[in-house]
């Protein structure tokens, strides 16, 4: 389970003025925020009354994920940046409430593989029917409805616009929480394939996507599992990728360009990359010892390279100075030492005037290197 916290949106779906769906979601939000403390989930209440959204008037259509009004590109980055999300509904005439329906058409992308709870209202079926309609919408954009609902019966629940105390039902709300965290946590390695930004590789299963601070201890733990050869070839523990802590990863993370290989939630690899005067600094590569000899480390080595800054003169990069399988392949791709201490080889690689970058060998083989810029 990825220790990323979660954003989980709770969606108060009525635009009615003096509708009851505020004071429920209120309801909901105090019932179940200290659970979610616990569980690391952030709870973010969004009503669509707050967010105003005219009957959808993007020229585009939403999955080309192009829009051109702000209200759209608001409600796309609420959407985009929530792992799942809780909908506050009452049913209007055996369904959901239009607002709702005009809300999920807007977007496309943005709400693939993300589970969607319901806590519903009414009056003869608890407002059961309008999750029943809006199961079928949400499963057609790839949200994944939870088994696990709370339907309240106006008459039975409510008086003078306020829930009425009830323990049972305060465990129901709790239970559709830790479903929805459990399968948020299921899904993610689906909606990070799934994104625009990532992109798939050669090795089956796999995608690459940025790393960031929220990365860290699948970082940390990558890199004690690969820098133990180093250690053991170098004849020393004093290597900062075997050394540092979570907030220190979580620092470099914050100021490097890192992108890591995923497949179904593990971290199996990660190259590190930024600019230092006029060099091209690339670090921390690492390929988890399984994958080794598939050539993943030497794709890495060479999107680290395509993506340096216009400018740079030079790639850098620095091992162990006894980490001769690394020194071997750094040379068959055209690096060249520069220097050694005794603990640490710096290599270098000029970057062409055409802007090619040194040798472009073919990509086979691994590299697991303490490169530190």
């Amino acid at each position: 389970m990825s220790t990323k916290p979660l954003r989980i949106v709770i969606l108060i779906c009525s635009t009615r003025p003096g509708a009851l769906g505020p004071a429920i979601g209120q309801w909901l939000t105090d019932t179940i925020t200290p659970r979610a403390d616990e569980l690391g989930a952030e709870l973010l209440p969004v009503s669509l009354a707050d967010l105003a959204l005219p009957f959808l008037d993007e020229e585009d259509v939403p999955a080309s994920g192009r829009y051109r009004h702000q209200h759209t590109q608001r409600w796309s980055a609420t959407v985009e940046a929530a792992d799942g999300f809780i909908a506050v509904t009452p049913e209007y005439n055996y369904g959901m409430p239009a607002a709702f329906k005009n809300a999920l058409d807007y977007l496309g992308h943005e709400w693939a593989w993300k589970p969607m709870g319901f806590v519903s209202y009414g009056n003869t079926s608890a407002g059961t029917r309008s999750v029943q309609h809006a199961r079928q919408v949400v499963t057609t954009l790839r949200l994944v409805p939870l088994g696990a609902t709370l339907a309240l019966r106006i008459a039975d629940t409510i008086a003078d616009g306020r829930l009425r105390p009830d323990t049972g039902r305060e465990q129901v709300a709790i239970g559709v929480l830790d479903e929805l965290v459990r399968l948020a946590h299921a899904l993610r390695p689906m909606r990070e394939r799934s994104h625009p930004a990532s992109r798939t590789t050669p090795l089956p299963g796999t995608y690459t996507r940025a790393l960031t601070p929220d990365d860290a201890a699948d970082v940390l733990v990558l890199q004690r599992c690969c820098w133990v050869e180093e250690a053991l070839a170098n004849d020393t523990l004093a290597i900062p990728a075997l050394q540092e802590s979570l907030q220190q990863v979580r620092a470099w993370l914050a100021t490097w360009q890192a992108t890591g290989l995923w497949r179904d939630g593990r971290l199996l690899g990660m190259v590190r990359t930024r600019r230092i005067d006029d060099d091209w600094h690339v670090g921390r590569l690492a390929v988890v010892p399984d994958l080794r000899g598939q050539g993943v480390g030497r794709r890495l080595l060479h999107e680290a390279e395509a993506a340096r800054d216009v400018g740079c003169r030079r790639i850098v990069l620095s091992t162990g100075a006894r980490s001769q399988r690394n020194i071997s392949l750094y040379h068959s791709q055209g690096y060249r030492t520069e220097s050694s201490d005794g603990a640490t080889a710096t290599l270098v690689k000029p970057v062409l005037a055409d802007g090619a970058a040194g040798v472009r060998a073919q990509a086979q083989g691994h590299v697991q290197a303490d490169v530190q810029g």
